[in-house]
């Protein structure tokens, strides 16, 4: 799981992203909001989600640097938000 703190931890958005994505943190309902974003019936656990949810935001990503017409900032945030909530579920690094 360390690889996933890892990730986490180099990872650089710009700083509005992230400010957005805090704001959203109250919001989070983790029942209802997973589903809707991954597109699944069933909640996968907070390790499983994290990793599909890092494949999708680097795709974001890429679009946003890439000026792509298909990028959604909203869905960008949301997989943020999201992201920072299911990397709270992760048990720490030696424990």
């Amino acid at each position: 799981m360390t690889d996933l703190h890892e990730i986490l931890a180099t990872l650089r958005r710009p700083r509005l992203l992230i400010r957005a994505a805090r704001c959203g943190q109250g919001d989070y309902n983790r029942a209802r909001d997973l589903r809707r974003l991954m597109r699944l019936a069933q909640v996968p656990t907070p390790e499983a989600a994290l990793r599909a949810l890092i494949v999708e935001e680097a795709t974001l990503e890429a679009q946003r640097r890439e000026g792509g017409a298909q990028y959604s900032l909203t869905r960008h945030i949301e997989l943020l938000i999201a992201m920072m909530a299911e990397a709270r579920l992760l048990p720490r690094a030696g424990t």
